[in-house]
Formats: C-alpha cells, structure tokens, sequence
C-alpha cells in the first residue's frame, strides 16, 4: 500500500466464556505462540501476550488493511480451534462474546507491554473485574455494566 504509514498500538482483552481457569500453565506458551502465528499472518505485529487461565491480553501492533474487530475475532476463532483439536479442556470450550480494546501511543507501549507480562503476579493482588473496570475508568471510557464480561467472582 503506497503513501500509506500508520502507527496504530491495541491492547486486545477477552475472557474465557464461563470465566472458568481453564487454560493451563503447562499449555499457555504453546498457546501464546499459536496466538502470535495469527497476528503475524494477519500482517500485524505481536509486542506482548499473557494468556491467564480464564482472560488473555494482548497488545499488537495494527496494520493498516485490518480493523481490530476483525483480528480479534481471527484471533478468538482460530485459537479456539486450536485448544479444542489439542483436547486440552474437556467438554466445550469457546471464548466470551465481546473484547476490550484500548489504544496506546508509541511512548505508551514499553509500560503497557511490561503491565501485560507481568499478568501472573498482578493478579496475585487483583482480580479481573477489578483490573478491566480499573481500564475502563482510567480511559474513561462509559460502559454499560449488562455489556460487560460474565463476571463470576
């Protein structure tokens, strides 16, 4: 795409449906690769990734060519497929509808990248619930709470 330059940073947030912690740690590496595979072939580029047992964070860099409804549901689809052909979770596993996403500038993204790799000890402290509404406020992006995630604390 000639004369086309952007710089686009998202952070992508979605939960497990159910909210169950079912995405093991001996998987989640495999799991973030395979996810990373999907950015890449998508012609964006993957700057951080946590798979938690029952949400996952990414932050990606967006090509111009696709919007970001469109990579995430690329994304959820296909890793999906891929958990369920891995017979790593018994019974069905799908997803939550829905995603957050959250834009960043340039000099945003070392802190947001390290926020989102350090996921395993954050949520030691913090829930969920608490750290998306937290997003939310700080963004202050309005929200209707009956839009939101299944929440099962």
């Amino acid at each position: 795409m000639a004369n086309t330059y952007s710089q686009m940073y998202v952070q992508i947030i979605f939960a497990v449906q159910g909210r169950q912690n079912i995405i093991k740690e001996k998987h989640r590496d495999e799991l973030e690769k395979y996810i990373c595979g999907i950015i890449n072939n998508k012609k964006c580029k993957p700057l951080a990734l946590f798979c938690n047992p029952d949400h996952t964070h990414i932050l990606l860099g967006l090509h111009p060519t696709i919007s970001v409804s469109d990579i995430t549901r690329d994304i959820k689809a296909s890793s999906s497929k891929f958990i369920k052909e891995k017979k790593w979770i018994l019974g069905k596993f799908n997803w939550q509808d829905g995603f957050g996403a959250f834009t960043y500038s340039k000099s945003q993204i070392d802190n947001v990248a390290k926020y989102i790799l350090n996921q395993a000890e954050h949520h030691k402290k913090r829930t969920f619930k608490d750290e998306y509404l937290s997003i939310l406020k700080k963004l202050e992006i309005e929200y209707d709470e009956q839009y939101l995630f299944e929440w099962y604390d």
